[in-house]
């Protein structure tokens, strides 16, 4: 039987029959203990003939008070006292891993909108060309130009080319020792500088400009250290103090996350709302379908839309990340022969992963909905690939004469066609759509289209309660699908329906 008071509490525990685990799964902490008196009534006051005066703390309001116990009692409560201080600090430890856990949870959701606007950097780039204007013709400004052409050669790029030149025109004017080739310890301070000075308050004596200037800013100047720097990786930034070596992109530095973060949130609340990628519905599913599977294409033209669309299906069900999604391999199928229902999918590796317990999925076949049925999308795969067993990448390239080759697709070659695909579906604002834009519909499917509950997604998915942030911005955006909101509280017409 559980104590019911303090006083009994105290009691077992002096006896040795409550362990401090116990006490802790009993609520019982530092902060809880308010009456220490209570505490002092349940010792045993006859256990010796001396006793003494000792001083307990009462936690909750700092005050003192005093109770006549025996010497083995105050050394009793004096465990008590010390074993509560360090449960009390082992919380407070917890609570702010906690919290940290849920900045990095921020931050790295904030790294996938970034990845998700650098596919679509061309529109954004057009839209925000005019505030990196090309008539300054110093001599710094012009050497900016030259470096900037010599390492973005690419004709596309030339938007790119205007917001590199200003960030190095900015940096070289300011101090003309300033090496633009270098990459060290202090990049993510300059990168953060020169984004201030374009999108911080006028008031303050920056520039002003918006939100999506910084996004665009910075993903210019991410291509621009891929460029100088081909062979770092591409996900992330480490800088070693002691050696003074940089790893990987400055642009992915937490600093430069952290003042981007900051950043949009000040834009906000002056009443400016920034977009992320749109999330894809299941209409729009629908429509992709058809279109990569259209009879009128070419042979060639068909069997590469059968695997782009693999690709899609796969990343809307399991609410993948495109990455992960292109990351699967034959070998991560398991289809038990002469099943027709289902076939199991396993990942081994994932960015959120929690534990090293790979994650599986069952998918099942969907006779009301044959668009969205992975049993079809993978015989028509199946078809594509032809009846040589293989290994490796699940998604390959194939090429211009619809050649399955070796190569897998990879996260470019696929944002490209995705916007080429939405482009040729009519879609005006094409550009709000990314990669994470599966993810993100695939979440929303599961919680309109299939009616599971919040704790149904969040073990599809994988997530832990840390990413409960990413689950609530992939369950709800700004962006997505409010345009029956008028209709939200219109109880008669759902009674209605429910009479149906």
């Amino acid at each position: 039987m559980l104590p019911n008071t303090l006083a009994e509490l105290a009691a077992l525990f002096l006896k040795g029959s409550v362990s401090v685990l116990s006490m802790r799964c009993l609520g019982t902490t530092h902060q809880h203990i308010e009456h220490h008196n209570q505490l002092a009534a349940a010792v045993d006051l006859h256990a010796t003939r001396a006793a003494v005066i000792v001083p307990i703390r009462m936690s909750a309001t700092s005050l003192h008070l005093t109770a006549t116990i025996s010497a083995s009692a105050r050394c009793k409560l004096a465990h008590i006292d010390r074993t509560l201080l360090l449960m009390s600090a082992e919380e407070n430890n917890v609570k702010g891993a906690d919290e940290r856990e849920v900045s990095d949870e921020e931050l790295k959701l904030h790294q996938e909108d970034m990845d998700s606007i650098q596919e679509r950097l061309e529109g954004l780039m057009h839209d925000h060309l005019g505030e990196f204007p090309v008539d300054d013709e110093s001599p710094i400004a012009v050497h900016a130009a030259e470096i900037a052409r010599s390492h973005i050669t690419d004709g596309t790029r030339k938007g790119h080319q205007r917001v590199i030149m200003a960030y190095l025109a900015y940096h070289l004017k300011r101090d003309p020792s300033w090496d633009p080739m270098a990459v060290t310890g202090n990049t993510p301070k300059d990168i953060r500088e020169f984004i201030l000075q374009k999108c911080g308050r006028s008031s303050d004596g920056y520039e002003g400009r918006k939100y999506s200037t910084a996004v665009a800013t910075r993903a210019a100047l991410t291509l621009w250290y891929r460029s100088i720097r081909p062979d770092e990786s591409s996900i992330d930034w480490h800088h070693d103090r002691n050696s003074g070596t940089c790893r990987g992109l400055p642009t992915r530095s937490r600093l430069v996350s952290e003042f981007m973060v900051g950043l949009e949130k000040t834009k906000a609340k002056a009443g400016e709302v920034s977009k992320s990628a749109r999330a894809l519905s299941r209409e729009d599913m629908h429509r992709l379908h058809d279109l990569c599977l259209d009879p009128k294409l070419t042979a060639a033209e068909q069997r590469k839309g059968v695997v782009r669309y693999a690709v899609y299906l796969m990343a809307f069900l399991m609410m993948l990340r495109i990455e992960e999604a292109l990351s699967l391999e034959f070998s991560s199928i398991n289809k038990i022969p002469g099943e027709r229902t289902y076939f199991d999918v396993r990942l081994v590796t994932r960015k959120s992963a929690q534990t090293g317990v790979p994650h599986v999925w069952r998918l099942w076949s969907n006779d009301g909905d044959p668009k969205m049925c992975p049993i079809r999308a993978f015989i028509r795969l199946s078809m594509v690939y032809g009846p040589e067993d293989r290994t490796g990448p699940l998604f390959l390239k194939l090429n211009q004469f619809g050649a399955v080759t070796s190569e897998s697709m990879t996260n470019p070659v696929l944002s490209r066609a995705l916007a080429d695909d939405l482009q040729a579906l009519g879609y005006a604002d094409w550009s709000l759509f990314g990669t994470h834009s599966f993810r993100r519909g695939g979440c929303q499917y599961r919680i309109h289209v299939m009616k599971w509950s919040v704790d149904m997604v969040a073990a599809w998915g994988g997530w832990s309660q840390i990413e409960a942030i990413t689950m609530f911005r992939y369950f709800y955006s700004p962006q997505d699908n409010h345009e029956f909101m008028i209709e939200y509280d219109n109880n008669r017409k759902r009674m209605k329906g429910s009479r149906e």
